[in-house]
């Protein structure tokens, strides 16, 4: 398979040095893995253009007594303690949480909200069976509506999960940090805020159709750290350039790629925003590094029927900018 054939939402690879194979994951897709249900699969490839058929990794139905089976939205896997960790956004409507205080604007936004969180998979292999390691429960707070769950081990050894905390919960959708347990099967202490959505000054604030006792949402999706040659740490994340939302509560007006550096190196920041590395209904990408020691960014477009597409990056210090589009790889478009 190559890339335009490929189903491909919040594309995550993992480059494997044991077997020189990428392996790429994404939210299930039945149409292409053959197996239905809410879950995980991986296609896997040498060159990053020819991949195998997806094999699945996880599925939520084969977990004794999981607290949800919806979503499956967001899979990352990573390499800890000699382990594999999946992380990925699980879902339930029939499990109500209580309303939040109001915002900062003291605006409460009125879409019920229920529990919806990342869940935590363990296995000894890339290609699975993840193994949910508490069923009864997302790892982020369970009062808190949250998803896409990723990943960081601060200098001391320390790993933390970060998640993007809802828009549907607060308007202005946060990116927080909560810490984790050695073993990654719980968490420790409060979440910390690092930045709000409404930071990145470019965002355009529009009227929102159909809310008019409402104010425009900010949304915070898809994010993924990465260390930079001077010690600062970058961070990936997406949102919508134009908060434009419709009578059925989505939200449109062109998802972007973008990113913030931590100058400090700290998860804590300060955080500066920077202007979005892709638009044209881009977003939810990652850093990798190519076997000859290239930084590759995948990220999907458009946000529906989603493909990925490649990117070759370079850091220069603590900015990131895109070198060139791989459209030799992922089929142009």
């Amino acid at each position: 398979m190559r890339l335009p054939d490929m189903p491909l939402h919040d594309p995550f690879v993992v480059a494997d040095t044991r077997t020189r194979a990428y392996h790429l994951y994404t939210s299930n897709d039945p149409s292409v893995s053959g197996v239905d249900g809410t879950g995980t699969m991986v296609y896997r490839s040498d060159d990053l253009r020819d991949w195998t058929r997806p094999v699945v990794v996880f599925l939520a139905a084969e977990q004794r007594e999981l607290w949800a089976a919806d979503g499956g939205w967001a899979p990352e896997v990573h390499e800890w303690g000699g382990r594999y960790y999946l992380f990925t956004t699980l879902h339930n409507q029939d499990r109500p949480i209580p309303v939040p205080p109001p915002n900062q604007w003291g605006v409460p936004f009125q879409i019920p909200a229920y529990m919806r969180g990342t869940i935590t998979a363990v296995s000894d292999s890339l290609l699975g069976p993840f193994t949910v390691v508490d069923p009864s429960r997302p790892t982020p707070p369970e009062n808190l509506m949250t998803l896409d769950g990723t990943l960081h081990v601060d200098p001391s050894g320390q790993p933390w999960m970060v998640y993007a905390h809802e828009w549907l919960q607060t308007i202005d959708g946060t990116m927080e940090a909560i810490r984790l347990a050695p073993d990654l099967t719980r968490t420790i202490g409060d979440p910390v805020l690092l930045f709000k959505a409404s930071d990145a000054s470019w965002i355009t604030e529009q009227i929102p159709a159909g809310l008019p006792n409402q104010l425009p949402p900010y949304v915070t999706d898809g994010p993924q750290l990465h260390r930079t040659p001077d010690g600062s740490l970058l961070v990936l994340w997406s949102t919508y350039e134009k908060n434009v939302v419709g009578q059925d509560g989505s939200i449109s007006g062109g998802y972007v790629q973008t990113y913030a550096t931590s100058r400090s190196g700290s998860i804590t920041g300060p955080w500066q925003q920077h202007r979005p590395l892709v638009r044209e209904d881009s977003g939810h990408g990652m850093l990798f590094h190519t076997f000859d020691g290239r930084l590759m960014m995948v990220l999907h477009r458009p946000f529906e029927n989603a493909r990925g597409k490649l990117y070759e990056m370079e850091l220069s210090g603590h900015e990131l900018r895109v070198l060139r589009r791989r459209a030799d790889l992922d089929g142009g478009g």
